[in-house]
């Protein structure tokens, strides 16, 4: 298709592409180890059919199934020789599915990531990256593809080198779209703007986002890139993904539905899109709801759209709160469960225990750092193994204890990198109790500085010196509250610092008596005011009477009721059931007072915490 008839389309209507390729392939039994651009040859009829259900629900764009059809990606599964037969298939099949269809249907030649790192992050030099580009590109053309779609590119130095290529081997129209993480940046931290500027300067026709989250992470996202280039006449297009996706029994799961998707699409064409459609997770269900939505509301005329000032797109570029913090600020009552690091370097147990808990309902697995000045794995490292294998938010302990300025600075850039947000401040436990009664406990903030760096400085883009640090963060920061403090009033002064400092909710110690709470609370508001932050209530459940004698008489801050204590030894060898029963009354009893539980399980017994979980969850 010639380029300039291509962009005059663009210009008269809002086209609708197709969706997830991969997704539907993956649904039909193909495992993702297995080579999807092979199927062209192998099994044409099931690529096929994909390609007819986007036609049937209304997809004016098909793209073909060749997104990792490049030599590098390829030699993977010993194809790199088959580059052109399979490129050339692909856009053969799409062509003979929409021949059948009698319906005015474009086909669109898949172009993906090489997937190597190029200099200068690689290898690979950006002329050998721009040949390989230039022999799957030249395949697609010259197989009668309509346009070139170049997508879900994360390096900007690595597509211009395919924008290059492909005005260097055809004169067809060429998309260009680039995908992003949670915080609205590429991998290589590139923002938006500077996105949209090189993807128009390297030439391309259309440009725009794919993949990345879901539908409002990337109205957010083509609203700032249409600001960086509103002074030309460029063309927009976006397909997001249905979401985060999401491990739900051993499979992916995406959770924005067709309806939805619905109604994105309109967003999508008011905010400046020509081309809207779906990634990853979605399905023709999904682009048949985006087909009725633009077929049904008339399009609006573009010349109209107020591009948003500066300072809003500064607002609307921050990273969406954590699923905690969104639970907590919708009033919801929030389920978190501790586990300790492990000793060693297996994680297999710490896996299976969390998703025993997230199966059950737990909302976060809260990831203690060296509880009891203990050696154990790094929390953080644990954070991001949990998170990334069992797909259940995390809340990072982050103790001051033991870090100087440069190592809590460092640690928090550390965290964030690995894509943990929620984060709860403490001292930490004296080395003295622990295996290095040697090591040193310098440190250089207490609890209520390092929240006070947190929320007034990293989250708004500075470190301690007030130099940037390219981006704000997006933590969620909790903080201690002692239920039972040998001195109330002091206690008192202590959340009150950390209020002021920006704690966002307080985690508790052990909480046996419900009526702690309240003591407390009411001596805040006696002197500051009503406490306006969500609190989560501590059960460590008990399994014995040693168990809870223990607890009662030698851990400072614990107090366990003497009729708790004789209720658990009636019990005998029924303790842990007894310890599992106390801990759910206790739970009913502080969804007066708390937002929350923040249960501690002792000996590993993650199955007590399942059955507590189940029995206390909304």
């Amino acid at each position: 298709m010639q380029r300039d008839s291509f962009l005059q389309l663009l210009s008269s209507q809002t086209l609708l592409a197709d969706g997830a390729m991969g997704t539907m392939l993956h649904a039909r039994g193909v495992g993702f180890d297995k080579c999807f651009d092979e199927l062209n040859v192998t099994n044409p009829a099931a690529v096929a059919e994909i390609h007819r259900e986007y036609i049937e629900a209304g997809a004016q764009i098909i793209i073909t199934n060749t997104f990792g059809a490049n030599r590098y990606k390829l030699s993977k599964h010993g194809l790199q020789d088959d580059v052109r037969e399979i490129n050339q298939k692909g856009v053969e099949l799409a062509k003979r599915v929409v021949a059948a269809s009698f319906k005015d249907v474009l086909v669109a030649g898949d172009v993906g990531p090489l997937g190597v790192r190029i200099a200068p992050f690689g290898r690979v030099q950006p002329e050998q990256a721009r040949e390989a580009f230039a022999e799957q590109i030249q395949a697609l053309a010259e197989a009668g593809a309509d346009l070139i779609v170049i997508e879900t590119m994360s390096d900007l130095y690595e597509i211009r080198e395919a924008i290059k290529a492909a005005r260097e081997v055809c004169d067809l129209p060429v998309v260009a779209t680039v995908t992003f993480t949670r915080d609205d940046r590429t991998l290589l931290g590139d923002h938006p703007a500077k996105v949209a500027r090189t993807l128009r300067e390297a030439g391309a026709d259309v440009i725009g986002v794919n993949c990345s989250g879901g539908p409002s992470q990337l109205l957010r996202i083509l609203k700032q890139m249409r600001q960086a280039v509103s002074e030309q006449d460029v063309k927009f297009w976006v397909k997001p993904n249905a979401g985060w996706p999401e491990q739900v029994g051993g499979r992916i799961m995406y959770p924005a539905d067709a309806e939805y998707f619905g109604d994105y699409a309109l967003s999508f064409r008011e905010a400046g899109a020509c081309v809207v459609g779906g990634c990853c997770g979605t399905t023709p269900q999904h682009i048949a709801a985006m087909r009725r939505a633009l077929d049904t509301n008339p399009p609006i005329d573009l010349s109209h759209i107020v591009i948003l000032p500066q300072e809003e797109l500064v607002e609307i570029a921050q990273e969406q709160p954590t699923k905690l913090a969104q639970k907590l600020m919708a009033g919801g009552f929030a389920i978190c469960v501790e586990m300790d690091p492990p000793r060693g370097l297996s994680t297999h147990k710490l896996i299976a225990g969390a998703s025993l808990l997230a199966d059950a309902g737990a909302d976060v697995i809260n990831v203690a750092d060296s509880p009891m000045a203990r050696m154990r794995m790094s929390a953080w490292a644990v954070c991001e193994v949990v998170q990334r294998q069992v797909g259940v938010e995390t809340t990072l302990h982050f103790p001051t204890r033991g870090r100087n300025l440069l190592r809590v600075q460092g640690d928090l850039l550390a965290a964030h990198a690995l894509g943990i947000r929620n984060v709860f401040v403490v001292m930490g436990d004296p080395t003295s109790i622990g295996d290095y009664p040697e090591a040193m406990d310098n440190y250089d903030l207490v609890p209520s500085g390092l929240i006070k760096l947190i929320k007034q400085g990293f989250n708004a883009g500075v470190d301690h010196s007030g130099t940037s640090i390219g981006q704000p963060t997006n933590f969620f920061v909790g903080a201690a509250l002692n239920l039972c403090p040998p001195d109330l009033e002091n206690e008192v002064k202590n959340l009150h610092r950390k209020v002021k400092a920006g704690a966002d909710f307080f985690l508790t110690q052990p909480v046996y008596n419900p009526n702690d709470g309240p003591r407390v609370l009411e001596a805040y508001e006696a002197k500051y005011g009503k406490l306006d932050k969500p609190i989560l209530a501590g059960i460590l459940p008990l399994v014995s009477v040693r168990h809870a004698n223990f607890l009662h008489h030698e851990v400072p801050g614990i107090f366990i009721p003497e009729e708790m204590r004789s209720r658990i030894e009636a019990a005998g060898e029924e303790g842990a059931k007894a310890g599992v029963e106390i801990a759910v009354e206790l739970a009913e009893q502080f969804k007066a007072w708390a937002r929350g539980v923040y249960i501690m399980p002792q000996f590993h017994k993650y199955d007590m915490v399942a059955e507590i979980i189940e029995a206390i969850k909304p």
